[in-house]
Order: structure tokens, then C-alpha cells, then sequence
């Protein structure tokens, strides 16, 4: 993978991170075999991207079948192997900042009803979370570039409890920050009972 290659945004960008297909998922294996899995993923992060309308979109990756499907979806490639989820999103986010967007909008690729991200979040100097529908985890978060660059700046950590540790820490080192709930960005699909929220698509 060439990640030399770089692609100059303007305004907002979108980053999708988005793991290998054939290890995404595995809490749904007892409803799903591994294909499906596999076309799940796929089929999600498919209309993650959809929901980034116009705005330019870059997928964080460190697969080559994600990397190459990316691709073909319209979607700069962000190379980052080795360095895990929050890594990897730090070091997209700062590589999209640096190329010329204002803001970035980290939206995860497992929140299949998600609709109009820029609308979602709008203009914000600051820090916007978008919690998911038990308010533990964090399905989308808008940085700005002054969040970004301020010292010390912002820094992801996701995981179990990140809406709050995400709060906590914006709050912290002085960030302004806001809080979106919306209904349709809330909904990850996650654990095998949420596979009916897959029926409003």
C-alpha cells in the first residue's frame, strides 16, 4: 500500500474506520455465519459512506481488501497498520487536518441508518459527539481543526464508556463541546438483537 499518495480536502472531510471484513462482527456469529458477516459489513459501511453525501471521504484502514474496496467506492485510502483503532483515527484525523479540512467528522461504519452527516453536525468550533443509543459508546464525532491543533489537543479513545471518557476529556483541556442525540446515528449494530433495527433501512 502506497501511503505516500495524498488527496487535499477542503472544508469537511468524513473518515470512516473501518476494520477487516472478515473479522468484523463477531458478536453477531451466533446469528450469522461468516459470509454474511463479511456482506454486513460491507453493506453497512456501503451506506456510512452514501451518508457522507458530498463531502469528501476517507476510509482508515490497515486491509487490503477494505483498502481496495474503498477505493472503489469513492473513498481516499488512509494506510495506518499497527497502531489500533484510536491510533489509527488520531493519526487519519491529523493527516486530513493537515491537507486542508476544517473539520473532520469520524463517523464508524456499523451505524447503518445514519442520514446527511454534515447536517448532523454542522459548523462547530469545538468538539461534537453523537452518542450511541445506551449513551456509552460514541457512533460519530466532529473535530475541528482547532480542537485538533490546539495544545494539548484532542485525542480519541474508544472502547467501553468513550461517550463520557470523550466528554470528560474535550471538557478537560478547555474544548467547547456539544452533544447531538439523534435517533437514526444512535443505532449500531453491534450484538445479535440489533439486527432488527436493519428492517428500517
Amino acid at each position: 500500500m502506497d501511503a505516500s499518495h495524498k488527496v487535499i480536502f477542503s472544508d469537511k472531510a468524513v473518515l470512516v474506520p473501518i476494520k477487516a471484513f472478515s473479522e468484523a462482527k463477531q458478536r453477531l456469529s451466533s446469528v450469522l455465519n461468516p459470509n454474511e458477516r463479511i456482506e454486513l459489513a460491507r453493506f453497512m459501511a456501503e451506506l456510512v459512506i452514501q451518508a457522507a453525501g458530498d463531502l469528501p471521504v476517507a476510509v482508515v484502514c490497515d486491509d487490503l481488501e477494505v483498502a481496495a474496496w474503498s477505493e472503489a467506492h469513492g473513498a481516499a485510502v488512509l494506510w495506518e497498520p499497527g497502531k489500533g483503532l484510536n491510533g489509527a483515527v488520531d493519526s487519519g484525523v491529523g493527516k486530513l487536518i493537515s491537507e486542508g479540512a476544517n473539520s473532520v467528522i469520524v463517523a464508524h461504519s456499523d451505524i447503518p441508518l445514519v442520514q446527511n452527516l454534515a447536517g448532523l453536525v454542522g459548523d462547530f468550533d469545538g468538539v461534537t459527539l453523537v452518542p450511541d443509543r445506551y449513551k456509552d459508546g460514541t457512533n460519530v464525532i466532529c473535530v475541528s481543526d482547532i480542537a485538533v491543533t490546539s495544545t494539548p489537543g484532542f485525542k480519541f479513545s474508544y472502547g467501553p464508556g468513550s461517550f463520557y471518557r470523550h466528554f470528560r476529556y474535550a471538557c478537560s483541556i478547555g474544548l467547547e463541546i456539544r452533544v447531538v442525540e439523534d435517533e437514526l446515528a444512535a443505532c449500531d449494530i453491534d450484538l445479535p438483537e440489533d439486527i432488527e433495527l436493519l428492517q428500517q433501512i
